[in-house]
């Protein structure tokens, strides 16, 4: 079988924030034809189904997810191929800005530190540091719903600020064929250790986050409007508004998925009473 199953499995160890409950199933596939028998199984039995990455920017109920989590962790790898990269849905960031240093291939840098995988990354657009994936991706492989394959260009992917074509149509992506330049890997390898470093000094890495928790709002900075109201070390059980990076909401000990819930939305409407800009939560919530 191309993919591996297991009952009752919990949730919380696979998601970067370590909170939510068990799933009736996690899945995880080995490769195409593994995800494909899996997405087919489930549909053909009804089931309800959800395919994630590394779960580094959604959280999932405390209650579970009475179906199955298709998680793509197992299907990555990177070639470099006349200086341009192809990645599988399940390949981590930084293996890829990895791959790239090692091939003299700039513009990835940006990927280095960021905890999802391509495939996410595809799916909602990821970015940081000025860069983004739309700015180095070409085109993509991708599963519809009817199981068809089919090939989109960077155009016909319709990526804007933390979204894609892909929401929309609820597409999956199965490699992505990407482009960056001609760099000397020594400097790119200065620029992800000091991307790394700046992460390190600015952002909470010592707490179970999703990173961002909102997105930002036009001219403006989320992390800065919730720390002008006051909201920085701000908590709700476990679930903590970072004294470091108020942007970030974070698992200070035991935290529920509840709580982070709940406190996303109580930084939001605080936010919005105090200075009318409604923030909109970057952390997908799997109901």
């Amino acid at each position: 079988m191309d993919y591996s199953l297991i009952e009752n499995a919990p949730l919380a160890p696979i998601g970067s924030m370590k909170v939510g409950g068990n799933a009736k199933y996690l899945v995880l596939p080995k490769n195409e034809n593994g995800l494909v028998s899996a997405i087919r199984r489930f549909k053909e039995s009804n089931e309800r189904f959800i395919v994630v990455g590394k779960c580094s920017n959604l959280i999932f109920q405390d209650s579970g997810f009475d179906g199955a989590v298709i998680s793509t962790a197992e299907m990555k790898g990177t070639k470099a191929r006349e200086g341009r990269l192809v990645s599988l849905c399940g390949e981590p960031l930084s293996a890829l800005a990895r791959t790239a240093c090692e091939n003299g291939i700039g513009g990835f840098e940006f990927c280095y530190g960021i905890p999802g995988t391509v495939g996410g990354a595809v799916y909602m657009n990821a970015g940081a540091y000025g860069g983004e994936i739309s700015k180095v991706f070409v085109s993509g492989r991708f599963l519809n719903e009817n199981l068809d394959v089919i090939t989109l260009s960077c155009e016909e992917a319709e990526f804007g600020y933390r979204k894609s074509r892909l929401m929309r149509e609820n597409l999956l992506l199965l490699s992505a064929e990407l482009c960056g330049y001609e760099r000397d890997p020594a400097d790119i390898r200065a620029e992800m250790e000091d991307l790394v470093a700046k992460r390190k000094s600015k952002q909470p890495l010592e707490y179970p986050s999703c990173g961002s928790a909102f997105k930002r709002p036009k001219d403006n900075f989320a992390g800065a409007l919730i720390e002008q109201c006051g909201l920085k070390g701000y908590s709700i059980g476990g679930a903590q508004v970072s004294e470091k990076h108020a942007g970030f909401i974070i698992n200070k000990g035991n935290a529920t998925a509840s709580e982070v819930i709940a406190l996303l939305k109580e930084v939001s409407e605080i936010v919005f009473e105090k200075t009318g800009i409604r923030l909109e939560p970057e952390i997908r919530v799997i109901d």
